[in-house]
């Protein structure tokens, strides 16, 4: 049976701007942040309000693109690979020639339309992840909230990447910036380690934008 798709789909838009991204990989790459509502995660230390949305059409969507400068769109959350008719929102995008990059705890796979996979494994959802991950991304990025070293090798062995980072969790409004570099050295002098880890900060937040 042929599934029908909605001539204009909505979606639980949380907010949508340009900036640069400011962590990872592509820090200071310009781009339009796409960020949508609702997680299957429900992490204490999350600082995205992935609760408060608008449903919104894509017609909608597509008019505010038009508004930015910006040929890179960044898919991101709550958890982008959840959210319904998300297949139209990428086909679309990718016609009208824009670079999708998306930015996922990497329970699901990516979507094929995705031209840069940021996956976000959460330590404080170990077990999620013993059966259930993403296989390959372009980068891996884990919030170092505790002791994340273990979990750090694990999913070393099952996620496919380039590039790996931890980056610093902030509560409170303070960075356990010691503790994550701690741990990145503990993970970089291992002997014959597979991978190499980085640091990523959330320099947007530093930078006083978006």
């Amino acid at each position: 049976m042929t599934e029908i798709r909605p001539e204009n789909p909505r979606y639980r838009l949380v907010e949508m701007f340009e900036s640069l991204q400011g962590e990872g990989y592509n820090t200071g790459m310009r781009a339009v942040f796409l960020r949508l509502g609702k997680c299957n995660l429900a992490c204490g230390w999350c600082d995205t309000d992935y609760l408060t949305f608008e449903m919104t059409g894509l017609s909608d969507i597509l008019g505010r693109l038009k508004q930015y400068t910006a040929r890179t769109v960044i898919i991101t959350g709550g958890e982008p690979t959840i959210q319904p008719h998300l297949d139209i929102l990428l086909d679309t995008l990718k016609a009208q020639g824009y670079y999708l990059c998306i930015e996922t705890n990497g329970l699901n796979p990516a979507p094929p339309q995705i031209d840069f996979v940021a996956a976000s494994p959460k330590a404080c959802y170990a077990g999620k992840y013993t059966k259930q991950y993403i296989e390959t991304a372009d980068e891996v990025r884990i919030v170092a909230d505790g002791d994340v070293t273990a979990f750090a090798e694990e999913m070393e062995r099952k996620i496919r990447a380039r590039h790996y980072y931890l980056s610093p969790c902030e509560q409170n409004g303070e960075m356990n910036i010691y503790d994550t570099i701690r741990q990145i050295g503990l993970l970089n002098s291992r002997p014959n380690a597979p991978v190499h880890w980085s640091l990523s900060l959330q320099t947007h937040k530093l930078a006083g934008i978006e």
